[in-house]
């Protein structure tokens, strides 16, 4: 099941990210992994910018994916699934249930360029590299000049 992330979600939400973002270690820049992957303080200043759906299994959250409206685009940010959890379909059920959501003409989806995982499940759903993806990445998204660097923009087809 699918659903809206509450205010209440996020501890849990906090403890998905990290949880799977253990997956980037030794994957990512070195500089660019830590642990926590994302803080608490960053985290709910992202839930004040985008709505989040979580994917739930027994009563609890095991994926989310955020949703964020900026200028005359949509993004997908922030899809993580526990580890025991992955590879069943939750980041597709998410992904399917956020590109029905997109109220925008273009719903664009960045991660890193190492995420290859992430870019197969995209490019099924029709999403394309972009070679303009350092504009994109600085217009769009709020990262820092090295995460740019080290990162892809994909953009849906047509939606």
């Amino acid at each position: 099941m699918i659903r809206q992330c509450k205010l209440s979600d996020t501890n849990r939400i906090y403890s998905i990210i990290n949880e799977a973002a253990h997956a980037y270690e030794g994957v990512i820049p070195a500089d660019c992994y830590h642990q926590p992957y994302m803080p608490m303080s960053e985290l709910e200043g992202e839930i004040k910018r985008m709505t989040f759906y979580g994917w739930v299994e027994n009563r609890e959250l095991v994926g989310v994916m955020g949703i964020e409206s900026v200028a005359d685009v949509t993004l997908i940010r922030h899809a993580y699934v526990l580890t025991p959890w992955q590879n069943k379909g939750i980041g597709s059920g998410l992904l399917e249930h956020l590109m029905k959501l997109c109220q925008t003409e273009r719903l664009l989806v960045g991660t890193w360029t190492a995420n290859t995982g992430a870019i197969r499940l995209y490019e099924r759903y029709g999403f394309k590299l972009q070679p303009n993806k350092d504009e994109l990445l600085r217009t769009y998204w709020d990262i820092s000049p090295r995460q740019i660097e080290t990162s892809i923009a994909m953009e849906l087809v047509s939606i």
